[in-house]
C-alpha cells in the first residue's frame, strides 16, 4: 500500500470519505483542501453506468467550459493552402500538411491538441500511431475533425475539454484550477456533467451517473451526491 504524505493526511481530516457531499460542499472542501505550493488543477471522475467493450455504449465527446482551464493550450492544425494562415491566426502555434506529419514523425510533440480539415486525415492517419496513444488524434465527434478550424482554435485555446470513457466506464476530466474559487469550478463541472447526460446511449440500462468524485492534483478525493449535479428527469 503507498505511503501517505502528511500533507495529504491533515487535508483529508475535514473530509468523510464515504460520504456523498452536496456539490456545492464538495467543491468547497476540494478547494480548501489543496495543500501544494503551486495552483491545483481540479478533476472530476464520473462512473458512467455503460458497458464501454459494446461500442454503442463508448462514450464520448467535448464541452466548452464556461470559465475555461486557466492554462494555455498549445494547439497545432493539419490543413493546407489558405487555411494554414487562417489556422496560425486562430492561434495555432504550427500548421501544415506533409511538412507538419514528417515534423511530429521526427519526434516532435510540443503541443496539447490538434485539429485537423476532413481531407487531410488521410495524412494525419500516418501518424496515428504516434498521436493516438497520447490523446492527440483528431476525431469528428469531439469537433477536431472541421472546415471551421478558426472556431475549433478558438473553442481549444478558451478552454474546450475532451473526454471518453475509459475500460472501467469511468470520465476523468480537468475542470480548472483550484484558484478559480467555488462557483467557477462548480460552473464547469456542471457543463461537463449535462454534457455526459445527453451523451447517455440509448442501449445503457439502469442508472447512468453512478458516482462522482471531484479531487485536486494533490489533495484527497471528495464523493459528490450526484442527485445535487444531475438535471431533472435524467
Amino acid at each position: 500500500m503507498p505511503k501517505r504524505g502528511k500533507n495529504l493526511i491533515k487535508a483529508s481530516e475535514a473530509i468523510e470519505r464515504l460520504k456523498l457531499y452536496e456539490a456545492d460542499q464538495a467543491m468547497e472542501l476540494v478547494v480548501k483542501s489543496a495543500y501544494a505550493k503551486f495552483d491545483e488543477t481540479v478533476d472530476v471522475a464520473v462512473n458512467l453506468g455503460v458497458n464501454p467493450k459494446y461500442s454503442d455504449q463508448m462514450v464520448r465527446g467535448a464541452v466548452s467550459l464556461p470559465h475555461g482551464l486557466g492554462k494555455t493550450v498549445r494547439v497545432v492544425a493539419f490543413c493546407k493552402g489558405e487555411n494554414e494562415e487562417k489556422a496560425k491566426s486562430a492561434g495555432a502555434i504550427d500548421a501544415g500538411a506533409e511538412a507538419l506529419v514528417e515534423k511530429i514523425q521526427g519526434g516532435w510533440l510540443d503541443f496539447d491538441k490538434a485539429v485537423a480539415t476532413p481531407d487531410m486525415m488521410g495524412h494525419v492517419g500516418k501518424i496515428g500511431k504516434i498521436l493516438g496513444p497520447r490523446g492527440l488524434m483528431p476525431n469528428a465527434k469531439t469537433g477536431t475533425v472541421t472546415q471551421d478550424l478558426e472556431g475549433a482554435i478558438q473553442e481549444l485555446l478558451a478552454g474546450k475539454v475532451e473526454f471518453r470513457v475509459d475500460k472501467a466506464g469511468v470520465i476523468h476530466a480537468p475542470i480548472g484550477k483550484v484558484s478559480f474559487g467555488r462557483d467557477k469550478l462548480l460552473g464547469n463541472l456542471r457543463s461537463v456533467v449535462d454534457a455526459l447526460i445527453k451523451l447517455k446511449p440509448a442501449t445503457a440500462k439502469g442508472t447512468y451517473v453512478k458516482a462522482i468524485s471531484l479531487s485536486s492534483t494533490m489533495g484527497p478525493g471528495v464523493k459528490v451526491d450526484t442527485a445535487t449535479l444531475k438535471k431533472a428527469g435524467e
